[in-house]
């Protein structure tokens, strides 16, 4: 199975899924940030859960920011997507929890 990792390297639960899937492929966002068919497919499959609302990020944002559709705002701050998203090739996973882990076999 094909995996590929998208978030940042700084992110402890990027960490711990990069170090529990070795081999799967990492896609740092802030190197490259997502292209706007990527940011449209994630939001299709997680709705307002790929945007972290209780980041630094989303904090640091104006009232007027926070208004913003979802895909112009993580194209704008690529940090607001709640981490790790993991590409399957058949399924996208959010975060680090343990269902997520599970559907892995982690």
């Amino acid at each position: 199975m094909a995996l590929t990792l998208y978030g940042i390297k700084t992110c402890d639960s990027c960490r711990k899924a990069r170090k529990a899937l070795p081999d799967a492929q990492f896609h740092d966002l802030r190197e490259t940030p997502l292209d706007s068919a990527t940011i449209a497919r994630f939001l299709h499959a997680f709705g307002d859960a790929l945007v972290n609302k209780s980041s630094t990020t989303w904090r640091g944002l104006s009232e007027h920011d926070r208004q913003r559709p979802a895909a112009d705002l993580l194209a704008d701050h690529p940090t607001l997507m709640k981490r790790p998203v993991i590409d399957t090739g058949d399924t996208l996973l959010l975060g680090w929890k343990p269902d997520v882990q599970a559907a892995l076999g982690v």
